[in-house]
């Protein structure tokens, strides 16, 4: 049997922990062996535990009962999980042929199971459902008359479910139903004491027609699109970032040499994982590339937009430093940070390169004497903004309570990055500087000068 539970984390004042339960096949458990439960917490500042502590608290007591598989997720307000799993990750394979994935499914969830990147592995392919194969021999039914008609009428009879009269009532209706007495339906003896009517109308035993025979037969079969599909779902182990589970992952199915014809694809978050970082790279290019034109409007200059958006790899330097000190993953909301940082760190360099352009317009300093200017008289109103935005992330990455665990990365980067942005920048920014003013003069000397006249 397989439980699938679920914490779901509640903003209505309660004292106790309502508790729903689906046992067997409906609309969420594909097959009769499963059961879901839903758990509603109690609000976080009444309770000493998060969802992942009572997760492992209820882990822990549910190892005792035998013969049942037990898998805890929590569940999100907003979540891109169109498929409901075990885990909260998952892979899916799919092929045309259902015996090749149901040969080459076990093999990949054993390797999954065996990686230190992965926990609490689990399938959705269930092939080990008990079936009886009722085997009708032709010749003989035909010899004795009997058609196939009949006995698919009289088996239907005996364990479907058919209406045969209503009963009506002054207030209410009831069905008829015709079926077998249920403790003749607990075992495949009940099918020696079937007898159907031949065309003379003569009973003739089931057993005399039919064969049985016992097999395996899966309780269910899935679908990706028009093809059967198995789904493998798991979770990361500990703090293993998702994109190291996943790569290894795809190194383990490639390793395995799946055949030509099989499909293997993450669903859910996990590939909406993948789809994002996949842009990630293109996202912060076109973030560089609106900065850098907007600058070069503004300076009229192709070379001093360069100097500004140097600023920005020290600050993407230290948002991954401060990520990796405190053991958080590099995810989609420390992207939002990094894309934060753009806009906040260049504020630096800003400051002082306006300061140092006007100096020479219009006080006809030289560079080295601007940018000096620049750096003093620029230093107070660069570290009171810089501390206002320092100090406005502290309590997002430093803060706790309900969705705490989501803002997080956002304050972790942001104050990273302008810690180190703020040390080195106050630096580099007046080398790089007089370094780009020099090359600007080269450019525009070399675009001025005159022809060399050829003699004839």
């Amino acid at each position: 049997a397989t439980v699938i539970a679920a914490s779901q984390t509640t903003s209505r004042p309660r004292r106790r922990s309502p508790l729903s339960s689906a046992i067997g096949a409906d609309g969420q458990n594909a097959a009769g062996n499963i059961g879901r439960f839903n758990i509603a917490l109690v609000p976080l500042e009444e309770r000493d535990a998060t969802v992942t502590e009572i997760i492992a608290r209820i882990q822990e007591r549910a190892r005792a009962v035998s013969g049942i598989s037990l898998y805890m997720q929590a569940v999100q307000d907003l979540t891109v999980d169109a498929r409901i799993s075990r885990t909260q990750y998952q892979y899916t394979l799919e092929d045309p042929d259902p015996e090749v994935l149901a040969a080459w499914a076990p093999r990949l969830l054993e390797a999954m199971r065996g990686m230190p990147e992965l926990r609490d592995v689990a399938s959705d392919q269930q092939a080990a459902g008990p079936q009886l194969h009722l085997e009708v021999d032709r010749d003989s039914a035909g010899r004795l008359g009997v058609t196939t008609q009949v006995l698919d009428d009289t088996l239907y009879d005996a364990f479907g479910q058919r209406i045969v009269s209503t009963t009506f009532t002054q207030l209410n209706q009831y069905r008829i139903i015709l079926e077998v007495r249920p403790e003749d339906r607990d075992n495949a003896d009940a099918l020696d004491k079937l007898y159907v009517r031949s065309t003379a109308g003569n009973p003739v035993a089931l057993s005399q027609l039919a064969r049985l025979t016992k097999r395996e037969a899966p309780l269910a079969i899935s679908h990706q699109g028009q093809f059967p599909s198995v789904t493998l779902s798991f979770n990361t182990a500990g703090a293993v970032p998702l994109g190291d589970a996943v790569a290894a992952i795809e190194r383990t199915a490639a390793e395995l040499g799946p055949p030509p014809s099989m499909r293997g694809q993450f669903t859910g978050a996990a590939q909406a994982f993948r789809d994002s970082l996949s842009s990630t790279p293109f996202l912060i290019l076109a973030a560089l590339i609106t900065v850098y034109i907007v600058l070069g409007v503004l300076y009229e200059s192709y070379i001093h937009p360069v100097t500004i958006l140097s600023t920005l790899p020290s600050a993407g330097v230290g948002a991954i430093l401060a990520l990796y000190v405190v053991g958080k993953p590099f995810d989609v909301i420390a992207l939002i940070g990094i894309v934060l940082l753009i806009g906040i760190v260049q504020k630096n360099a800003i400051m002082m390169i306006d300061f140092a352009l006007e100096a020479e317009r219009d006080e006809g300093l030289s560079p080295d004497d601007a940018i000096f200017k620049a750096a003093l008289l620029r230093f107070r109103p660069i570290m009171m903004t810089t501390m206002a935005a320092l100090l406005g992330g502290l309590p997002l990455a430093l803060g706790s309570g309900t969705g705490a665990e989501l803002r997080r990365p956002l304050g972790i980067t942001i104050v990273g990055g302008l810690l180190l942005s703020q040390v080195l920048t106050l630096y580099t920014t007046p080398v790089i500087y007089l370094y780009m003013e020099k090359l600007g003069r080269k450019l525009r000397r070399k675009s001025v000068e005159p022809p060399v006249a050829v003699p004839p």
